[in-house]
């Protein structure tokens, strides 16, 4: 099925703009929402909007879902489940927790639905336009049938698994990002106590991180296991361990000084050589 008819629910800040970039898919787009102000900027559109989760599931062959959290999309995927017909695809794209999507997708494959786990990662920036992530969990042909859907308003689309593996994914890359929040924090507490003046720090962390890369730049491995030493990127993290725990120190030693408390730089300069796969007892110098 090359355009399958696309079902959207929920067009909040995200889901809005997502489902707007569908509009135009050839299969057609249809949407609800429970709150009339969203649709009605869609109405003018060429798109055909409903007035129930169970009108989308019965005109659609793949539903979008895109809602606030674990009870509003049970509450959605129960009422397209009533509905829909087999061989329907849905695809959750709200951050939920792990157990809810593994226990809909049973609930929805003995139904004779699919069920994706597809949380999305990028904001109402890459929403907006068009380059969100997308982490998809579930059955392959499945996922295949909603890929080019998905690449309507996601850059990246990535198959990671069976049911629940989307989600799993998602956990981890956004205690990535609000772990860096937190960090980010600390180092302000630390800046300010020393008289730097904060914005022109900002400004040079998102320089260098856009030319770095971030944490994400040392995400190139497929393992967590120790570092061989025969491995390519030994030399690489060996050298970015030597550069860290010199800095972290320096770091500490200024905080100390201030009276400033980092306890994230104290964990950071007690793990970083093990969370690089290097040994801790390894020499650094």
């Amino acid at each position: 099925m090359s355009s399958p008819t696309v079902g959207f629910i929920g067009l909040g800040q995200m889901g809005g703009q997502m489902a707007a970039r569908l509009t135009g898919w050839p299969g057609g787009l249809v949407v609800y929402d429970v709150r009339s102000a969203a649709t009605d900027a869609v109405r003018m559109q060429d798109v055909r909007v409903v007035g129930s989760a169970a009108e989308v599931a019965i005109a659609s062959d793949v539903v979008s879902v895109m809602v606030l959290d674990d009870e509003q999309v049970r509450d959605v995927v129960g009422e397209l489940l009533a509905a829909a017909r087999p061989g329907l695809v849905i695809a959750v794209h709200s951050t939920i927790a792990v157990r809810t999507a593994v226990e809909l997708g049973a609930a929805a494959r003995a139904a004779g639905i699919e069920l994706l786990d597809a949380p999305v990662s990028g904001g109402a920036v890459g929403a907006s336009t068009g380059r969100l992530a997308a982490m998809v969990g579930g059955e392959r042909m499945a996922y295949e049938l909603c890929r080019d859907v998905f690449r309507q308003w996601a850059e990246l689309v990535v198959h990671v698994g069976e049911t629940g593996a989307g989600t799993r994914a998602k956990l981890a890359r956004n205690l990535l990002g609000f772990v860096g929040y937190a960090a980010a924090a600390e180092a302000q507490r630390l800046a300010a106590a020393a008289g730097v003046d904060l914005r022109k720090l900002g400004a040079v962390v998102r320089h260098t991180d856009a030319l770095t890369g971030g944490p994400g730049a040392i995400m190139l491995r497929d393992t967590v296991a120790p570092l061989a030493a025969d491995d390519p990127l030994y030399d690489v993290l060996a050298h970015t361990r030597r550069l860290g725990e010199k800095d972290l120190e320096l770091a500490l030693e200024l905080g100390a000084e201030l009276e400033v408390d980092l306890p994230l730089a104290r964990s950071a300069r007690r793990s970083l050589a093990a969370d690089l796969g290097l040994s801790p007892t390894e020499a650094t110098t």
